[in-house]
């Protein structure tokens, strides 16, 4: 165990997640729920769990409740070993402002660093949806004897311009950073496709540490990870791409190996949930050799009464379908759907009721939502937007926590 790197992760979930409202209105981005019963920061730290990277620290701010209760809750490790997932709010250690930017944000939490005393450190978002063995990143970053190292998934070019590209050579050397750029350079070994930041990092401690103290001191900074920090070792020749495709994850399916969504946005966060309930899931909830791992309701099982049905659907603990019909949708825990109801291509939040006669469809309904009796939610995307209800850019409607919605 001795000769084992020493590496402190620190999980970015400070974001406000605007385009998200309103699931974000009351909670932080990284404490959205995703995919029944967990939560986005499940994701990163069940990857770095799986990983045997566990030493932990959790970067918050924005309405960090919801989320800080559900660390303290979820995420408890053995001690023996030296695990901790720790939830670390802003401190203004380094005078009385909040963080500024991600950058600052592990600035201003440097004691972190100084307490552990890593060899490396590994810096993730907390938003996004996949899985990654960060291990084989780890070992990529110190054979390749590089500062930085960017973990990059590829995209088609077509669609780059979306993203923060990576431009790399064959040698894994990173030429530039570039933000949303209008012409994305291709990769030498496919031309039609550009490296995509994920927005995750493995730095080596020492030159980390100097490129943030000298980052503090830059009044023009906007002291932001992927806008100043990378960019200072990719001038210097010192940051290298991590290709997320040479990755494997125990357990993956040929289909879903190299999933990664970002779900930043409500049709984005609705996209990824119907690529959970297909036959053969686009990303497979179901690898036990990679579990996701969360805190689970002291419910009993879903209850299906008066033949009601749930078909390509994921229905979590303490739902009662009772009559109703659902289809192509995702139901947290405690979910009832009444007689004669129909639930289509929806995300259902815990404890929401959906009546009798009731019709939602291409919905998201946040925790305890109802629905009364013949009404319609997502039915008529125009007709919702009328009566103050949020709508996408793509037409999915949302309502907000407590919401009820009567028939017209």
């Amino acid at each position: 165990m001795s000769d084992r790197p020493n590496v402190l992760s620190i999980v970015l979930a400070g974001g406000e997640g605007k385009r998200l409202m309103p699931l974000t209105a009351d909670r932080a981005k990284p404490a959205v729920p995703f995919g029944g019963t967990y939560r986005l920061i499940d994701f990163v730290l069940s990857n770095l769990a799986n990983s045997g990277l566990t030493k932990i620290a959790v970067l918050t701010q924005y309405k960090s409740h919801s989320l800080d209760k559900h660390l303290a809750q979820t995420w408890r490790m053995s001690t023996l070993l030296g695990s901790y997932v720790t939830s670390v709010p802003a401190q203004q250690r380094t005078g009385k402002s909040w963080f500024s930017g991600s950058a600052d944000a592990i600035y201003q939490s440097m004691n972190l660093i100084n307490d552990e005393d890593p060899d490396y450190v590994v810096v993730f978002g907390a938003d996004n949806i996949y899985r990654m063995d960060v291990a084989e990143m780890l070992t990529a970053h110190i054979e390749s004897g590089a500062e930085a190292t960017i973990a990059g998934i590829r995209v088609p070019r077509s669609e780059a311009s979306a993203f923060g590209i990576i431009d790399a050579g064959d040698d894994t050397v990173i030429d530039a950073f570039l933000e949303k750029p209008a012409d994305p350079p291709g990769l030498v070994d496919s031309p039609e496709e550009s490296y995509a930041s994920m927005g995750n990092y493995i730095f080596t401690r020492k030159a980390f540490v100097e490129a943030l103290r000298a980052d503090a001191e830059d009044g023009g900074s906007k002291h932001d990870m992927g806008g100043n920090i990378v960019p200072s070792f990719v001038d210097k020749g010192q940051a290298h791409v991590y290709d997320f495709t040479r990755q494997s994850v125990p357990g993956a399916t040929e289909k879903d190996r190299n999933y990664w969504r970002d779900v930043g946005t409500i049709d984005a966060y609705h996209a990824a949930h119907m690529d959970l309930v297909n036959v053969v899931p686009e990303f497979n909830l179901y690898n036990r050799r990679w579990p996701i791992f969360t805190s689970q309701p002291q419910a009993p099982g879903a209850k299906f009464t008066l033949r009601g049905t749930a078909e390509d659907s994921i229905v979590t603990s303490g739902c009662i379908i009772s009559g109703g019909d659902v289809d192509r949708s995702v139901l947290s825990p405690n979910v009832i759907v009444d007689k004669w109801a129909k639930v289509e291509e929806s995300v259902i939040l815990t404890g929401a009721k959906i009546g009798r006669n009731a019709v939602v469809r291409r919905a998201i309904l946040d925790k305890n939502v109802v629905v009364e009796d013949g009404a319609e939610v997502g039915v008529n995307p125009d007709a919702d937007r009328a009566r103050g209800f949020h709508v996408s850019e793509g037409g999915i409607t949302v309502l907000s926590k407590g919401d009820r919605v009567s028939a017209q």
